[in-house]
């Protein structure tokens, strides 16, 4: 089997090369990365076959996806506060950047195309926990890309008869995760901070809940896809319906480190959802084998890797 990983010098994309590179039934892994976000070294040591490039360069993708069987498409321009400095550079890359992968697919003859959405689609919506049938109520460019890539993967189903599957990620964290640029996401800002003994910056009072999902499940969920082409039009929540406020994250990391780290609080973020539990009832029917990685050892492996940097 032959598949190709956009954005696979990412963070979640390298670790799920390293995934699909581990199972017997995958004989190639080509990545398309333009490394706006992802490292080149994050890659190193993994016989891929590398196409650096944008997804938005059409000749790029038929190059790439000639043969293959599946697409794991995770090429995206990550970040809620991101989004709102250059919502046209969001717009570009996530929604833009899905369609000509959709229609790469289309003109190499219909390779499975598994996709990451996300759970800032729910925005305003409070009503927990999140289900895939409830109203989208995005806050956010980001989360509009997002949604905006769910419904051309779902297009595409119907119009021309991919086999799609959008997945919405809830607050992935794990190894090879950057907290090194203005957008860091909150377990490795937190760690990197920690480690290095200033305080956490907690944005608003702490009391926001999120449901954190550790890298190593998420690549299982997306090699288990590929390898059997798990269909499905509508979106499915990649979470497993935990809640855990930024307060609790941080005592849960002070217990990890040894050490209960200082806070500092400033003010909340424009676009940020306030509270985000997924409901995990359809993913569990697609994906009834996984089982997923606790926060406290997700957290306790995160670490260990940050300090082995």
């Amino acid at each position: 089997m032959r598949v190709v990983v956009t954005g696979g010098a990412g963070f979640i994309g390298a670790n799920l090369v390293a995934e699909l590179l581990a199972r017997r039934q995958v004989t190639e892994v080509r990545v398309v990365d333009d490394f706006s976000t992802g490292h080149k070294s994050n890659l190193a040591g993994l016989a891929v076959t590398l196409y650096e490039g944008s997804v938005l360069d059409p000749e790029l993708l038929d190059e790439a996806f000639a043969g293959a069987d599946a697409v794991v498409h995770l090429a995206a321009l990550p970040s809620v506060p991101r989004s709102v400095a250059d919502p046209l550079a969001s717009h570009h890359a996530n929604a833009t950047g899905t369609l000509q992968v959709l229609e790469a697919a289309r003109r190499a003859g219909g390779p499975y195309v598994v996709a990451a959405s996300s759970s800032s689609v729910y925005g305003a919506n409070r009503e927990l926990p999140k289900r895939e049938t409830m109203r989208p109520a995005p806050m956010s460019p980001y989360a509009v890309g997002k949604l905006a890539a769910e419904s051309y993967l779902a297009a595409h189903h119907h119009c021309y008869g991919l086999d799609v599957l959008p997945l919405r990620f809830f607050n992935v964290f794990g190894p090879l995760q950057s907290a090194d640029h203005a957008y860091a996401a909150v377990v490795p800002a937190f760690l990197d901070a920690a480690l290095a003994g200033r305080p956490l910056t907690v944005h608003g009072d702490g009391r926001q809940s999120r449901d954190f999902t550790y890298v190593g499940t998420v690549t299982e969920v997306l090699a288990e896809a590929v390898l059997r082409r798990v269909a499905h039009p509508d979106p499915v929540n990649l979470a497993f319906g935990t809640r855990t406020t930024l307060l609790e994250l941080v005592a849960q990391l002070g217990t990890v480190l040894g050490q209960p780290p200082a806070v500092v609080h400033a003010a909340p973020r424009p676009g940020d959802v306030r509270d985000s539990q997924a409901d995990g009832t359809r993913l569990r029917a697609l994906f009834p084998g996984v089982v997923p990685v606790p926060l406290a050892e997700g957290l306790a492996r995160t670490a260990a890797w940050f300090r082995g940097r």
